[in-house]
């Protein structure tokens, strides 16, 4: 099942994070993303100010819908940069993936 079909799992915590061979290969399965110390990156651009905000209002929403929420910036007024991470872990789930796949059928 493609990631963006999952759904996140809660994660309170006791498992361990995902190696860096594991999330090289989670990073296979979603566009663009890159790892970043204990976190997925991605640069959106987007048509205007608008546009932007829109997306992060649509990202918002998937977000909640999964109980599992990435940072946010709106910059340079078209942009949006999103990080994720999985904070009760200090480093990357699946759910962080899944949630990733799912940001980039947003767009």
């Amino acid at each position: 099942m493609k990631l963006e079909q999952r759904n996140c799992k809660p994660c309170e915590g006791g498992i361990p994070p995902l190696t860096r061979e594991e999330s090289e290969n989670y990073l296979k399965q979603v566009d663009n993303w890159t790892l970043v110390d204990n976190s997925i990156m991605k640069k959106f651009k987007l048509k205007d100010f608008v546009g932007a905000i829109n997306f992060v209002n649509k990202i918002a929403d998937v977000a909640e819908g999964e109980q599992h929420h990435p940072d946010i910036l709106v910059y340079g007024w078209h942009k949006v940069k999103v990080i994720l991470s999985t904070q009760s872990i200090n480093g990357l789930s699946e759910n962080d993936f899944i949630l990733a796949a799912k940001f980039d059928k947003s767009i």
